[in-house]
């Protein structure tokens, strides 16, 4: 049987030159193309590359994107406020209500087709202001509702309903007919008055 350490130091002697080979390999570095040098024929992965020409389109874009934002914000906060209970229950009260139909005419909706309803609705809090436009077969005006909430259990208490004329006249739908068509019914106070 032969020895076996003859044949062990060659193989070491190999395995110790490829490592060398593979540090010792290193690649150099291309530099970019410059105008007029020719159709470029190949890329490698670690050229230069040139350098960059700072840009400001930002300064466009940011600003739009920004007002963007804002008036999709209004939009969708303004949405929310049209479809909300109170805004649409002072929409069905005008509509029965008679001295506004006398004033507004038939067919009481939005004046416009995109209506702004603004002041502030926070039924939490028991504060509700709002002001919109409203239109009739007649004439257009502007309908103001204010009710608050005295106590945290409490009930609304409406305290200003009106229309208020293009002319400028204002009319007060509240004290007119001496009713409140936002005031909670028996059953609903007895609820309430459970509740608390």
């Amino acid at each position: 049987m032969p020895p076996r350490l003859p044949l062990r130091k060659p193989l070491e002697a190999l395995f110790k030159r490829n490592n060398a080979t593979n540090f010792t390999c290193r690649r150099t570095l291309i530099a970019p193309p410059k105008p007029n040098s020719g159709p470029l024929m190949e890329r490698r992965a670690d050229r230069a590359l040139p350098d960059m020409t700072p840009s400001k389109s930002w300064m466009i874009t940011a600003p739009l994107f920004l007002a963007a934002m804002a008036v999709s914000t209004l939009a969708i906060f303004n949405y929310q406020k049209q479809n909300s209970s109170v805004v649409t229950s002072t929409m069905y009260s005008l509509r029965t209500n008679a001295l506004a139909r006398e004033i507004l005419g038939d067919e009481v909706y939005f004046a416009s087709k995109i209506p702004y309803i603004g002041g502030e609705i926070n039924q939490l809090h028991g504060k509700i202001d709002v002001v919109y436009w409203v239109k009739g077969t007649r004439q257009q005006a502007k309908m103001r509702f204010k009710s608050h909430r005295p106590t945290r259990m409490g009930i609304f208490e409406t305290t200003e309903w009106s229309l208020e004329l293009e002319d400028g006249t204002l009319i007060d739908l509240l004290n007119a007919t001496n009713t409140d068509p936002f005031v909670a019914t028996p059953m609903e106070a007895k609820a309430i008055a459970a509740e608390a």
